[in-house]
């Protein structure tokens, strides 16, 4: 079985994660992780349990991209009459892992890029704010300056 997850939005992308077994043992656990990827041997059958905990920073939502995996147990056929059959399989079982692990490549990149982006966007709109203060703070030193100097050069008669 595998786990693997990443944290797409929410605080300073970070979690708790715990794998709980069937018999309520823990068999893994992580604090502040902003993405993973355990893989384990289930040797008891039964539920096992994934928990992703905010507790840290229970004000701000998270966002968590998580994908499990179980796979098959290795099998040891030798049998020589249906070695090619074997072979066949072993290579259609390999080549759908490498399928598998592209596919989970691909979502990998969908969730970083939405990461970036939002990065970017909250960038962005911090410059475009900062660019506007400072436009109103040049706007109003210029008004300032000029009644300042307006008044340096009035005349005042003192009768």
């Amino acid at each position: 079985m595998s786990l693997t997850f990443e944290i797409a939005e929410g605080g300073f992308l970070d979690i708790d994660v715990r794998i709980v077994g069937p018999d309520s043992k823990v068999i893994y656990t992580g604090e502040r992780e902003t993405s993973g990827k355990y893989t384990f041997a289930a040797h008891t059958p039964g539920v096992y349990t994934y928990c992703f905990s905010n507790k840290m920073s229970t004000m701000t939502p998270k966002v968590v991209m998580f994908n499990m995996q179980i796979g098959e147990a290795p099998k040891h056929e030798e049998s020589k009459d249906g070695e090619s059959t074997s072979k066949l399989e072993d290579m259609i079982r390999e080549l759908s892992g490498a399928l598998t692990g592209v596919k989970h490549e691909q979502e990998y990149m969908q969730v970083r890029d939405r990461i970036h982006r939002s990065i970017n966007e909250s960038t962005n709109s911090r410059v475009v704010m900062w660019s506007f203060f400072e436009a109103l703070i040049l706007v109003a030193m210029t008004l300032g300056q000029v009644y300042y100097l307006k008044r340096f050069f009035e005349v005042r008669r003192v009768v």
